[in-house]
């Protein structure tokens, strides 16, 4: 009996509850909302309050690599955020890799935070797939800074993603053409301790935020841009 008991507890944690934070994605997410609070927190210099608001979605890569990691191809692991249904609260978060053997170069090799708005419906069904080529798969721009997206040209603006980085303390638009962002399918199981669709995160929201760590990323956002977006159709 206290054998079968012993077994019990040992394996009482792979049950299909939802998971708690282990300490790389508590620490990817808790990175994220800290990139998010700063880079807001100098409007001048930040993302237009504007662009924030029509957002349907923000992605963040928080820097944490070498150089040689970087120039292998590979920059790191991101998290995206939706409003539910496109234009709802900020739902849960989705976990991704974006890479490519370009991406070191254009970002440069030095530690960087990498963020970027997915500013239309379009574009979050593309990111629904398990891997789309940014530039060619979806359209990307670099994203103006600061208070107001005002006098940016058509283009830019009609962008599916509006991307930037920030090394140094220094935030710029920056367009990652030919990066690629993959979803992290084992990741997100591990975050939610089940097997979970993009689909369910990104747009239905039928999952709810799953740890302390991720509720505080969607706190962060509501803080900046509590309401905005554009309604999805789903299909």
């Amino acid at each position: 009996m206290r054998k079968l008991l012993a077994v019990f507890l040992l394996l009482a944690p792979c049950s299909g509850l939802p998971a708690k934070d282990n300490h790389q994605q508590a620490d990817q997410l808790k990175k994220a909302s800290m990139v998010i609070n700063e880079i807001m927190q100098t409007p001048d210099k930040g993302i237009p309050q504007d662009l924030l608001n029509k957002a349907v979605c923000v992605g963040v890569v928080p820097s944490e690599l070498k150089a040689a990691f970087v120039l292998g191809g590979t920059y790191g692991r991101g998290v995206l955020v939706c409003r539910k249904h496109g234009n709802g609260p900020w739902g849960g978060p989705s976990l991704f890799t974006l890479g490519g053997g370009s991406i070191g170069f254009q970002i440069g090799a030095k530690a960087t935070d990498v963020v970027f708005l997915v500013m239309n419906p379009n574009g979050v069904s593309k990111l629904l797939h398990n891997q789309v080529k940014l530039g060619a798969d979806i359209s990307v721009a670099a994203g103006p800074v600061g208070r107001t997206a005002a006098g940016e040209t058509d283009a830019e603006l009609h962008a599916e993603i509006l991307s930037y980085s920030r090394s140094r303390g220094v935030f710029a638009g920056v367009a990652l053409s030919g990066a690629v962002l993959k979803q992290d399918r084992d990741d997100n199981e591990n975050l939610y301790g089940r097997a979970v669709q993009p689909e369910e995160i990104l747009v239905k929201g039928t999952v709810d935020s799953p740890s302390p760590a991720a509720r505080e990323l969607d706190e962060t956002l509501a803080k900046y841009s509590p309401h905005g977006g554009k309604p999805i159709t789903e299909s």
